[in-house]
């Protein structure tokens, strides 16, 4: 199949239709549009009236005699309105009375409202069987849309069979070149072209002339653009790998879209396909996690042996660090695209932990969190104690890993648990590790490119207290002054507080949180509530009345502070 030339020439337009046999015969005339007859038309539509607009729906051609508002200029100014409104493809308007002779007064009325538009307007001063003109556009309309059915049924079974034969990129770029006629260029995200095809293709390939079209810095031999040119991205859509090019304009190709579309959904599915291997090794990985976490039968040695046969080979004596990573997701994020993130995000740490020579061992925790132990790969320095600098040496290993991904930093949080010479208590320490990312995705601001337990301080404290009835008590008993007595009073039947906004607090609430949040400096206080000096010490004196404690004590500060601490997280 070629589309290219399959596909030319197929759209019928109203140039294509005036040289229709029965249309010449009438000696049609174009009042209006004339730059703008090769608009295709999408349908044809058959009007009586000056009232069509609700009847279209963008593209058609309207037939019409307007016998009924012909010689009423505003009615035939409202008619083209519509149309023009409507985005309709034009109108053919036989102006014949009942002798068959041309309507000389109509023509006048079609003639000034027609003036100046850009919508196609023909007059017809002959009969014409709309009919037939009607028979012959729609044949040549559904002609057409059987064509369009059948290339993309060949488009698909082509890519299809290319996926299911694993073909390599340049096979499938080099069909996709055939099928559209011209050059297509894969390139990967810094540019570089890993395959081309198609007339012309070699030249454009060639590094720097490759890199100036990209940037902008020249043209195509054909005048267009990088912002003329089609592409479709390849890889999923967390993680976007390359980009499938066609630097050029291919206008007479209907199914352009559709075929570089499905060319980059084959480059993607096949390098999936080539992922199958490590994605079982992943999944050994992760058998192996789940049955240190879950036996006690398992030793040290018996451990290292089988970390070892599924290409876990830290240097020996090394600190192990266990580590999670938590992926961002809404409450109603697709499950299946958080699936396909958290799929790609590990084969991409996998890939970068063995570009910088470090070892993992991977697990996956739930939906969108999964974890891993990451080591120095073989030929690293060895420590047989672990020390300060040991754990200096892992938090370096793990930035450097997390900057080979620095693209997704804002859509995980990472949490790490204590390191540890030995492998067992290094699986241990990642269920800390999901707690400290947990912890870490309710933060506002994320200003660490991983969370350690003494990052998240009082916060970890607090959720992992999250259930306890006693910590609902001692929030409620210290802020209930400043919370509505439904407030106080409500507990939903099932012992749940209702949330902050429910709170009658007339304001002293946001206000504790600032006075706490500044440590009581007035000034600072001042400037960030934007309050005057009197007006700041009077809320104060009411604060302190209302809570029935002095804020100049520490411990009822750090009481109050615990207390909304909490609220603000689960109340």
């Amino acid at each position: 199949m070629n589309t290219a030339r399959e596909s030319s020439g197929a759209s019928l337009s109203i140039a294509g239709l005036l040289e229709f046999e029965e249309i010449k015969a009438a000696e049609p005339a174009v009042l209006a549009g004339e730059a703008v007859l090769d608009r295709a038309i999408r349908w044809v539509h058959i009007a009586d009236s000056e009232h069509v607009e609700r009847f279209l729906e963008g593209g058609e051609l309207v037939l019409t005699t307007a016998t009924t508002f012909r010689h009423r200029p505003e009615a035939m100014s409202e008619f083209l309105d519509q149309l023009e409104r409507a985005a309709a493809a034009g109108a053919i308007i036989e102006l014949v009375d009942e002798d068959s002779a041309f309507d000389d007064a109509a023509g006048t009325v079609v003639q000034e409202a027609a003036s100046a538009r850009e919508l196609p307007v023909v007059v017809l001063p002959h009969r014409v069987k709309f009919v037939k003109i009607t028979e012959f556009a729609h044949r040549r309309l559904l002609a057409q849309q059987i064509s369009r059915l059948e290339h993309a049924r060949e488009i698909h079974e082509t890519y299809t069979q290319l996926s299911l034969d694993r073909a390599e990129a340049q096979t499938i770029v080099d069909r996709t070149a055939e099928l559209l006629g011209t050059a297509v260029v894969l390139e990967d995200v810094s540019h570089r072209v890993l395959a081309h095809s198609g007339r012309g293709s070699q030249a454009l390939a060639q590094k720097q002339k490759w890199v100036d079209l990209v940037s902008g810095a020249s043209t195509t031999p054909g005048g267009h653009a990088p912002s003329q040119w089609r592409q479709t991205p390849v890889g999923l859509r967390s993680r976007r790998w390359g980009r499938l090019v066609v630097p050029g304009a291919v206008e007479s190709v209907a199914d352009l879209e559709q075929v570089i579309e499905r060319a980059g959904e084959a480059l993607t599915l096949i390098r999936m396909a080539d992922r199958d291997e490590q994605d079982l090794l992943l999944q050994a990985q992760s058998g192996l996690i789940r049955e240190i976490t879950d036996s006690e039968g398992i030793d040290e040695r018996s451990a290292r042996e089988r970390a070892r046969s599924l290409g876990f080979t830290p240097a020996e004596g090394a600190e192990l660090t266990p580590v999670v990573v938590r992926i961002d997701r809404e409450a109603d994020t697709d499950p299946t695209r958080v699936q396909l993130q958290e799929r790609g995000l590990t084969q991409e740490i996998a890939s970068a932990a063995s570009r910088l020579n470090l070892c993992l061992l991977m697990t996956s925790l739930q939906s969108g969190v999964f974890g891993f132990v990451l080591g120095p790969g073989r030929g690293r320095s060895r420590r047989s104690q672990p020390s300060p600098r040991g754990t200096e040496e892992a938090d370096e290993r793990l930035t450097r890993l997390l900057a080979e991904l620095e693209g997704l930093a804002s859509s995980w949080v990472v949490g790490v648990g204590r390191g540890s010479t030995t492998l067992l208590r290094a699986v241990a320490g990642l269920e800390a590790a999901s707690h400290v990312a947990e912890v870490a995705s309710t933060l506002d601001v994320r200003e660490r490119a991983f969370y350690r337990s003494s990052d998240v301080r009082i916060r970890g404290l607090l959720s992992l207290l999250a259930e306890d009835s006693r910590l609902r008590a001692f929030a409620e008993g210290e802020l209930g002054p400043l919370l509505g007595e439904s407030t106080r009073n409500d507990r939903r039947g099932d012992g749940v507080l209702p949330s902050a906004a429910d709170a009658a607090d007339d304001g002293l609430l946001d206000f504790l949180e600032l006075y706490l949040s500044h440590g009581g400096n007035k000034s600072a206080m001042a400037r960030a509530g934007h309050l005057s000096r009197p007006a700041l010490y009077s809320r104060i004196n009411r604060l302190q009345d209302r809570l029935g404690v002095s804020l100049d004590d520490a411990e009822s500060r750090t009481a109050l502070h615990v207390a909304l601490l909490w609220w603000r997280m689960y109340g």
